[in-house]
């Protein structure tokens, strides 16, 4: 796309906001804020918005009219659960009607981009923040290089840091021990029409030791034809992990036989971190900088969910931030940390623990046996009740059945 820059005399560029990084947080806030009237600069390390897709980007239906987003990001519907193990169990949790969409990720960021331009934003691919601090007359000046190691220099009033769990310019917490640290990857492989409808119409998860410990695995449905199949884990150093490659490689040996006449081919291959603290207690901002989506942990390591809690994180900001801006003054972000837990909510944050003490202790059988009695007292469950325990965290919708677990009593 082309940027449309304009430098100021001393060859500085001059925005009213600045916002690093066009992921879903990043892209979004720059979108309704140029639709509000705002001067904004997007900029990401990216000079390709389609590389790097690492995101499995599974929502349910209410997500997609909840942030905007149009029918055309969506790769593929589903209206089924899937579960294997521990061990070579399957369970499966069916629908009446669709239950939620897998989307696009790169189309995704390249849409709220594309919107973000239409409404006026100005882009830059290919730019990495370096820094940022407060000129002696209030204005920030943010420090960029290209991918020419050429460097920029970007004066603004406000900055947006939407960086990722990279946190460029707000840095990580001082308490960095609160981090918890999770890594994936993930491959698109295209596949033979008989092993695409049979993954089709459903979310499947691979849970157990046996599968990935200290973690879990997971196949998704994309266009006809491709499948996304992905291993994360969250890292413990003490312990000696094995390969995330050989246990993908594992799971497509056990899961995806060739069929005969079949082929498969992996189209990427593409991997990521995520690091997120469970008490989210880190500063949201240093005066007129401001952190976004995961650089103030609003994923979620229980299902690895980072999209659609990025994008909350955005609706917040965005009508505190214009209100910033019009008033050109710093007062009206008090409430975004305050407001920003709000909408993540109690059951949020429960989530986050119990995700660290379930994936990292699921790393032999006495945790696969803990994992399967809660799956067993899960049967009976509806597909949409699952759907309300993995998006929205309801664990109280199963009472007596996920209460020992839940406070470890088995």
């Amino acid at each position: 796309m082309d940027a449309r820059l304009a430098e100021a005399r001393d060859g500085v560029l001059e925005t009213t906001v600045l916002v690093v990084g066009a992921g879903p947080a990043g892209g979004d806030l720059a979108r309704r804020l140029a639709a509000g009237g705002v001067d904004v600069l997007l900029v990401d390390q990216l000079d390709d918005l389609s590389r790097a897709a690492f995101s499995s980007a599974a929502l349910p239906l209410a997500a997609l009219e909840q942030h905007g987003l149009p029918a055309l990001l969506v790769a593929h519907r589903w209206s089924r659960w899937q579960l294997y193990g521990p061990g070579d169990g399957c369970r499966q949790w069916c629908g009446d009607a669709p239950l939620g969409v897998v989307l696009d990720f790169a189309a995704l960021r390249g849409w709220l981009a594309e919107e973000a331009c239409r409404w006026g934003a100005r882009l830059q691919l290919g730019w990495r923040a370096l820094e940022c601090h407060r000129h002696s007359d209030g204005w920030l000046l943010t420090t960029l290089r290209d991918r020419g190691g050429a460097m920029h220099r970007c004066r603004s009033r406000w900055v947006v840091d939407a960086s990722g769990q990279s946190r460029a310019l707000l840095g990580d917490p001082i308490n960095g021990d609160d981090l918890v640290s999770g890594v994936g990857v993930e491959w698109l492989l295209q596949v033979g029409p008989q092993t695409w409808q049979r993954w089709s119409d459903r979310l499947s998860f691979c849970l157990g030791s046996d599968w990935v410990p200290q973690g879990y695995g997971w196949i998704f449905p994309m266009q006809p034809g491709l499948l996304k199949l992905g291993v994360c884990r969250l890292e413990d150093p003490r312990r000696l992990q094995p390969p995330l490659a050989s246990l993908l490689q594992g799971l497509i040996e056990r899961l995806l036989p060739l069929q005969p006449g079949e082929s498969r081919q992996v189209l990427d291959r593409h991997g990521g971190l995520i690091r997120s603290s469970i008490r989210r207690r880190e500063p949201h901002r240093r005066g007129r900088l401001i952190g976004l989506g995961d650089v103030v942990s609003t994923a979620n390591l229980l299902g690895g969910e980072g999209i659609r809690h990025a994008l909350s994180s955005s609706q917040v900001l965005a009508p505190l931030l214009q209100e910033a801006v019009a008033r050109d003054c710093e007062h009206a972000l008090e409430a975004y940390p305050r407001q920003l837990k709000r909408r993540l909510g109690p059951r949020w944050s429960l989530s986050g623990r119990l995700a660290r003490r379930t994936w990292l202790g699921l790393r032999d059988g006495r945790r696969d046996r803990h994992l399967e009695r809660l799956l067993c007292g899960l049967e009976g469950c509806r597909a949409d009740d699952l759907s309300a325990l993995l998006f929205d965290y309801r664990f109280e919708r199963y009472g007596l059945r996920a209460l020992p677990y839940l406070l470890g009593w088995r």
